[in-house]
């Protein structure tokens, strides 16, 4: 990855259309797309498929693989799906992959719950939702450059000011020193 790659995060809790935007978006803006979701590994799906939310312990694998796949993306702006719901999560982005934009999509949690319920073929279970907004932090300016949006919206509207976002005239991002350390050997705080 050069050090000029550009990297947007669409997030947020689960149900709220991240994959959807974040592909709809890597596409008018000629970006390559990364799935958050294919990288957990098969213990992460199985636990949420049966219910238990994720602990820090068993995200730091999965966001260092997250990383890593978005680093190793072809030129271009890469567009990331991903909860990052921490802020330490989003940090740890920065440090390995530079500054970060992110678009936070957010509702309220009925529509998030019938979003969630209407969808098929999906590990995670609507009985999740309670615990993605307890570990929700959300990000906020300046100590991220961020973007939120409502997802009552249609979609074009989503990502229409998701694009006005992404092609605003460039202001530095926050950043953190770029580590190509993988996570576990990362000092944390607790």
């Amino acid at each position: 990855m050069g050090d000029n790659q550009r990297h947007i995060l669409v997030m947020g809790v689960t149900g709220v259309g991240k994959t959807t935007v974040a592909v709809r978006l890597a596409d008018a803006i000629g970006g390559s797309f990364v799935e958050a979701d294919d990288y957990h590994p098969k213990a992460n799906i199985e636990a949420m498929s049966n219910g238990v939310p994720l602990n820090d312990a068993m995200r730091w694998p999965w966001l260092d693989m997250v990383c890593a796949a978005a680093a190793d993306t072809s030129p271009g702006p890469v567009i990331i799906a991903c909860s990052a719901l921490k802020r330490r999560y989003r940090d740890l982005m920065r440090r390995r992959l530079g500054p970060l934009d992110i678009i936070h999509l957010v509702g309220p949690r009925e529509l998030i719950r019938d979003r969630m319920l209407a969808r098929q073929g999906h590990y995670m279970p609507v009985s999740l939702i309670d615990s993605q907004f307890t570990d929700l932090e959300p990000p906020h300016a300046p100590e991220e450059d961020v973007i939120e949006i409502a997802i009552a919206g249609t979609l074009d509207d989503i990502v229409e000011q998701a694009l006005a976002y992404c092609r605003r005239p460039e202001e530095p991002a926050v950043t953190q020193q770029k580590s190509t350390e993988p996570i576990s050997n990362q000092r944390r705080k607790p």
